[in-house]
């Protein structure tokens, strides 16, 4: 293969990729403290230099979404087609269960406690451990599992990805975000490949950290239930087990193991959420969550902009923003696949509105059951963080529920299959972005599915430090990531407007034949 060739080809994605996890690897393995010592640094260095460009980012994505979906724009529908694919509840479910993957237990049930203990500094003259404290405990994990940060993931990319791939006919990867602006300059050109290289890296480091730290997570949980001692075997097993799971979803394809997999975990998480809101403290969640909610929107402004507590913004606020813009682009090729058929409103709403509030309320079932057993027994649930971190407070939470022989599995299942998911759909989004093809052969999507669980197991054998640094290293990437979408904002009412006009076009000459 000839160099143009190759740079015209989807090898060199592939390649950069892959060559990039091979140096990762090696630096962790040759010198892990040397190693997270310098993806600290840049950690630090990425986050106080870009934080609060990130916040702004988030903020003016949020607002031009929903601007968008009010208008008469958002009656329009995505990829020249008039009718969806698949169901309603399907494509809800399939989008909720690829962005909350662990998060969706493990941070639900602890990052409340968290602030509880010691609340953030937009709500710095809160006494700790009050009711007070618990208002501003949840809402503070709602701006960070809130509107910003669905918005991010798949409004104003995925309308202008959309319109790229079905209408423009190029093809679905992070670069087709720059066609508004740049026309298809960059479909075959070097530069191109760079951004997607750059996009799949930070969603890579995004979905494999959390794989490896869920066998750790899983590991303690199995001690705790079991007896079986937390040591590497257990958690090599356990990591097997999971990527076994989310190949086998990815080789038989989207409209089969995902869709099955997206159904699984939204029916349990119904079920599991009727649980808690019976046999848990069902009235203090309920008023947690009104009272949150409430907070929330009344201090929206001040959190989505608070940038002096550098320290604080950096290990939460900043790190979050960067976790889901690193995101973005994967995760709005991912939605485009699978929303054909629905209005820019339909999209927005269901992204930017509904899932938000679902992940909110979610997030007060489990963790403000936690702070509510807290609060009524101090150290049930604090001694627990201290002690064993993110899983500690799950499983603090849930044997203080009725059933907890039943419920401390079923959760932990729960959490195996939400991970899964995310596992899935992100190898199947890599596998687009690196096929020739729009629809990517099994084997690309097993490729990929098995090479995340690969990375996932060699960090996980150099140590916790290596998958921390990986997880770190998703800020670093969301540096050129975040240029990339902040071009949406510009792109996005381009593609709006070269959408109307086409609109336009189709019906005169519809008139003319017709009329």
């Amino acid at each position: 293969m000839t160099s143009t060739s190759l740079l015209k080809s989807n090898n060199l994605v592939s390649t950069l990729t892959i060559s990039f996890f091979a140096l990762f690897l090696f630096a962790a393995v040759y010198d892990m403290s040397l190693f997270s010592q310098t993806i600290n640094t840049l950690f630090g260095q990425a986050a106080e230099s870009f934080g609060s460009f990130w916040q702004w980012l988030m903020v003016a994505n949020l607002a031009l979404a929903l601007g968008i979906a009010a208008s008469p724009f958002g009656r329009m529908k995505l990829g020249r087609q008039s009718k969806p694919d698949i169901s309603a509840f399907r494509w809800i479910s399939m989008i909720m269960c690829t962005l909350l993957a662990g998060g969706g237990v493990f941070w639900s049930a602890a990052e409340p406690v968290y602030h509880f203990l010691s609340p953030s500094p937009a709500y710095g003259g809160v006494d700790e451990n009050s009711l007070a404290a618990a208002t501003a405990a949840l809402s503070q994990s709602f701006l960070h599992w809130g509107f910003l940060a669905w918005a991010v993931l798949g409004t104003l990319a995925t309308v202008v990805l959309m319109h790229a791939h079905y209408e423009k006919g190029l093809k679905l990867r992070p670069r087709a975000l720059l066609y508004p602006l740049f026309g298809d300059r960059f479909e075959n050109h070097w530069f191109g490949a760079v951004v997607d290289a750059c996009s799949i890296v930070g969603v890579a480091a995004g979905t494999i950290g959390p794989i490896g730290f869920l066998a750790s997570q899983l590991g303690y949980s199995v001690e705790v239930l079991f007896g079986i001692e937390n040591v590497l075997s257990t958690q090599i097993m356990i990591l097997v087990v999971v990527v076994a799971i989310y190949s086998l979803s990815a080789f038989t394809g989207m409209d089969k193991g995902l869709q099955w997999l997206s159904k699984i975990n939204v029916l349990g998480a119904l079920g599991l959420l009727m649980f808690v809101l019976l046999l848990g403290p069902t009235a203090f969640i309920f008023d947690a969550f009104f009272n949150a909610f409430g907070s929330y929107i009344g201090h929206f402004s001040a959190m989505s902009v608070e940038a002096d507590s550098v320290g604080w913004m950096t290990n939460w606020t900043w790190f979050f923003w960067g976790w889901f813009i690193g995101f973005a682009p994967m995760m709005a090729i991912f939605i485009a696949k699978i929303s054909r058929g629905r209005s820019i409103r339909m999209l927005v709403l269901a992204v930017a509105i509904g899932s938000p509030i679902a992940t909110n309320f979610w997030f007060t079932a489990l963790g403000g059951t936690g702070i509510f057993f807290e609060l009524t027994n101090p150290g049930a649930v604090s001694e627990a963080l201290t002690g064993a971190g993110l899983p500690g407070v799950l499983i603090a939470i849930l044997q203080q529920l009725p059933l907890q022989v039943i419920i401390v599995p079923a959760f932990l299942l729960l959490t195996t299959t939400f991970v899964a998911t995310t596992g899935d759909s992100m190898a199947y989004s890599i596998a687009v972005v690196t096929s020739e093809d729009s629809t990517p052969s099994k084997y690309n999507r097993l490729f990929w599915a098995l090479m995340l669980g690969i990375v996932a197991a060699v960090l996980l054998t150099a140590g916790n430090g290596g998958l921390a640094a990986l997880q770190s290293f998703i800020v670093i990437t969301a540096v050129p990531v975040s240029l990339l979408i902040a071009t949406t904002l510009i792109s996005a009412p381009l593609t709006l407007r070269k959408m109307q006009l086409a609109n336009q076009t189709e019906h005169t000459s519809s008139e003319q034949v017709f009329g």
